[in-house]
């Protein structure tokens, strides 16, 4: 198949050309699959917003979104799958914390791929400058 390579491709001939030994798919990956997966929805990322404040209860997750209780325990269950969150019954309440270590993990990978294309920039610029100051001469 031609055409533009894949972005593991990329990867791996980034590290070929730094000299890094190859490296195998995360152990982690289908964790990470599932965190980006949760993060999906706008109003999984309004909860999370919202329990980055603080812990809560599930009437006050569900108090800004105009959906069912049903829809918003849906939403918290894959939250929780994602390990993103963490439920506490306190009497007939949910309490709900953010647990933050799986944001951390997704956020590891977002910096890795931009430092990867920061440097692809960084050398197309480069690249650019020196054939802008050929046609110049």
């Amino acid at each position: 198949m031609g055409g533009r390579p894949s972005i593991n491709q990329m990867v791996k001939e980034r590290e070929a050309v730094a000299g890094a030994p190859p490296r195998e798919a995360p152990s982690g990956s289908a964790h990470l699959d599932a965190v980006f997966s949760a993060l999906s929805h706008p109003i999984r990322r309004a909860i999370i917003e919202r329990l980055a404040e603080g812990e809560c209860t599930v009437g006050d997750l569900a108090a800004p979104h105009n959906v069912s209780l049903p829809a918003i325990s849906k939403h918290l269950r894959i939250l929780e799958e994602a390990g993103l969150l963490e439920q506490t019954p306190e009497g007939r309440v949910r309490r709900c914390a953010l647990k933050p270590q799986p944001l951390s993990a997704a956020f590891s990978w977002i910096v890795q791929y931009r430092i990867f294309w920061e440097q692809r920039f960084d050398r197309l610029a480069a690249h650019l400058e020196e054939l802008n100051k050929e046609v110049k001469e």
